[in-house]
């Protein structure tokens, strides 16, 4: 009996797009049970990838501008422009991105969200009343320093001398408003996670070792940004609101400096894809990424779209990458499986869309004939 399936994987980080790992999860499934449905919907929660899905769902034009990545080299930036509704999209990975670094190459303390601002004054220049920020997968650590910087704020310590690098924030005293302060009526950030700007759970504690920074290092980098907070935050709090933290304190920056509001990434793709309707015509459900673990379940697009499911009773299967996380991981899917079930993770790595679309045979080859294994 043929069942007709929903394959919306996000990304295998490092290895595979989510479209990508979509794509090799049909060509497994298809193989070992041809005559089932299989609605191909890749994911994003705000990270690498958001834009060019996002895009795709709204069907925009590709749009380009000179600009600097994080290190402050030359980059042409990508990004998506829907004329009707006049919507931008911006991914910041794709301007900002710590995959576009080589590893270990540049130290955070070296690293803003500068380049950012002329991509914000492109979208603005287009006409774009709305703009959508997907801000995951950043290797800064800055709290939108830079980018508030690149549209004009001015910093200074107590000599009235300007504050040019995120590290010196410690002197900071005083923040000079541009006279422009709103880009775009409305201005959205998905943000991928829901940390606070400071604190055990916030950007710099939890995040900041991914992108180089030492424990020795931790206080340093909290000290500038809670000054940028005290100095700056007054009565509204910015940095206590969920996903302030996100992207090295993007989030935060894009809230105070720009008047954004925030939004979980995985509710916006899920809005747009008109995720609800597909999953009511959905007997299954197969999604993914790189590592099912703990982070999983903390608001991340694949184990949101787990909880959708089990609430309304499809069964989803997680297929992972690396060894599979706690027991609580286990029960938010119906199964779970990853690639080192089935090779090495060298091996993995080095082709990870051919092991994907194996595993993707192997379990649709258990399953039984009403659907479920």
């Amino acid at each position: 009996m043929s069942i007709s399936i929903l394959i919306a994987p996000d990304k295998f980080k490092g290895t595979l797009t989510a479209g990508e790992a979509a794509q090799a999860i049909a060509r497994g499934w298809a193989k070992a049970r041809p005559d089932d449905r299989l609605e191909l919907l890749p994911m994003s929660d705000g990270g690498d990838g958001f834009g060019e899905i996002l895009g795709c769902l709204l069907g925009t034009k590709i749009q380009t501008t000179k600009t600097v990545d994080a290190a402050h080299r030359p980059i042409q930036a990508r990004w998506w422009w829907e004329p009707k509704s006049k919507t931008a999209v911006i991914e910041s990975a794709k301007v900002i991105g710590l995959a576009m670094l080589l590893p270990g190459k540049f130290h955070p303390f070296e690293l803003d969200t500068f380049g950012l601002g002329a991509v914000i004054r492109a979208a603005a220049a287009k006409g774009a009343k709305r703009c959508v920020v997907g801000i995951g997968g950043s290797a800064t650590n800055d709290g939108g320093f830079g980018l508030a910087r690149a549209l004009g704020w001015e910093f200074m310590d107590g000599q009235g001398d300007l504050i040019g690098r995120w590290t010196e924030l410690h002197r900071l005293a005083q923040v000079r408003a541009p006279k422009r302060r709103r880009w775009f009526e409305k201005l959205i950030v998905a943000v991928d996670v829901q940390n606070p700007l400071l604190g055990v759970r916030g950007a710099t504690r939890v995040y900041g070792p991914q992108k180089g920074l030492q424990t020795s290092e931790l206080a340093v980098a909290e000290k500038n940004l809670k000054k940028l907070a005290q100095t700056l935050d007054g009565k509204s709090k910015f940095h206590l609101q969920p996903g302030a933290g996100a992207a090295g304190g993007l989030g935060f920056g894009l809230l105070a400096f720009l008047g954004a509001h925030a939004e979980p990434g995985f509710d916006l793709f899920a809005s747009y894809a008109k995720l609800e309707a597909r999953l009511h015509g959905a007997e299954l459900v197969i999604t993914g990424e790189g590592s099912l673990d703990e982070s999983t379940l903390m608001g991340k697009g694949v184990g949101q779209l787990a909880r959708r499911c089990r609430r309304l009773k499809i069964p989803c299967f997680g297929l992972g990458g690396g060894a599979l996380g706690s027991s609580s991981v286990r029960r938010a899917f119906k199964e779970v499986h990853a690639l080192v079930d089935l090779v090495g993770v060298a091996k993995a790595k080095a082709k990870p869309a051919y092991w994907l679309e194996r595993l993707a045979a192997r379990v649709a080859a258990g399953l039984g004939l009403d659907g479920r294994s």
